[in-house]
């Protein structure tokens, strides 16, 4: 039982109803892997579910997600497209240990840098804003002030400034200076686990602004900076504060210590969205690297084939995949660490979609250390996860 490649689509029918098609389509993908006596079990399930005839009780997902278990991950994996392994800039690759096949670079399963510029900036909400020092005896030199911040529309940073504060002062004696040029950049940076450079982070640099109180955009800005700073509604009324709005000329994005790091195309940025796990992935990332170390460490075991593990943290999760950093030990004396990106079937849509892939991946991993296959199916478990290796010896 296949629906999703047979001819005939009950997904498209409207005897069943949206609830169950959230069920078939979870289940149906997989049931080939299964025996034959808990597919009829299966086969029936399914179809009782769609005629009204079988209760269905949903458990809170966060009941048993990310979970440690000795017996493998409770939950049904779903394949995906064919597993890639190589270096981020090959075309011609290995897939499945295979020579003679060729493929490329899954490039779906990495968010592009303008979208990765675009989350930090759309996560962040303050960050340090360097201006060109006007005080005697420092004339010239950056001088970086701590400023909360939101974004309009378009990307562009906005900034409840006051009047007296010395980044203000800096901007508005230097613009006199230089014929209205009001040049600066704003730092933002992710906030990590590890407290040091291992986050990504973003610079913008461009021109600043005061925004009109005629701004089409003003009361949208208002809101918004209220919603975000719980003060900004006792200050933003006062004639000392005023909203600037930071137009970019340029944008340079850094991943984390030793991994990607660029110039980023203005209008690109602009027209790029953040990220919909951006603001739980920290989150997910401290639970993965406290809660699953023995499903991450057969991750990469018999995914990306790493012996000798040392360690092996998660260090980023969005919306198409995870990235993960393994040390493994290749002499008495030398350590090895590599960055990997593991892809997931399907773009997620929410915290728990994401949780239920990683699950998948860990299923998998779970499935090749035990040796299974399953009849009626020419895919092996762990087959099937898409890998790339993004850095090399990245800590040398």
């Amino acid at each position: 039982l296949h629906f999703v490649e047979s001819s005939f689509d009950p997904l498209q029918t409207t005897v069943v109803p949206i609830f169950f098609k959230i069920i078939l389509l979870s289940s149906m993908i997989r049931i080939r892997r299964m025996p034959t006596a808990m597919k009829h079990f299966m086969l029936f399930f399914l179809v009782s579910s769609a005629v009204g005839f079988t209760g269905i009780s949903h458990a809170p997902a966060t009941s048993f997600l990310f979970s440690s278990h000795n017996n493998g991950p409770s939950s049904i994996s779903v394949v995906s497209s064919s597993r890639v392994r190589s270096s981020l800039t090959a075309t011609p690759l290995v897939v499945n240990g295979d020579t003679s096949i060729s493929s490329v670079v899954p490039n779906n399963i990495r968010l592009t840098v303008c979208e990765k510029a675009r989350t930090v900036t759309s996560v962040c909400t303050s960050g340090t804003l360097c201006t060109t020092s006007q005080s005697e005896g420092i004339e010239g030199a950056p001088f970086g002030s701590f400023v909360d911040f939101v974004l309009d529309d378009s990307g562009n940073p906005v900034i409840l400034m006051n009047a007296m504060s010395m980044h203000t002062m800096n901007i508005r004696e230097a613009s006199e200076q230089d014929r209205g040029r009001k040049m600066v950049t704003l730092f933002a940076q992710l906030a990590g686990q590890s407290g040091g450079q291992d986050v990504s982070r973003c610079s913008i640099t461009g021109t600043i602004e005061q925004i009109p109180s005629s701004s089409e955009d003003i009361a949208q800005i208002r809101l918004r900076y209220s919603i975000t700073h719980a003060y900004a509604d006792q200050v933003m009324d006062s004639p000392k504060f005023a909203f600037y709005r930071l137009t970019p000329a340029k944008i340079y994005y850094v991943g984390g210590f030793g991994v990607q790091s660029q110039w980023v195309p203005v209008d690109e940025y602009q027209n790029a969205r953040p990220d919909v796990l951006a603001r739980y992935a920290a989150d997910i990332v401290q639970k993965l690297n406290r809660d699953s170390e023995e499903d991450l460490t057969l991750v990469a075991v018999h995914l990306l084939e790493t012996p000798n593990i040392e360690e092996i943290k998660v260090t980023s999760v969005d919306r198409l995949g995870m990235d993960v950093r393994v040390t493994n030990r290749v002499s008495r004396k030398k350590l090895t660490t590599n960055e990997y990106r593991i892809g997931f079937r399907i773009p997620v849509i929410s915290v728990e979609d994401a949780k239920s892939e990683i699950l998948k991946v860990f299923q998998e991993a779970w499935e090749k250390g035990q040796g299974y296959e399953w009849e009626m199916d020419d895919e092996l478990p762990g087959s099937s996860v898409p890998v790339i290796k993004v850095a090399e010896d990245s800590l040398g």
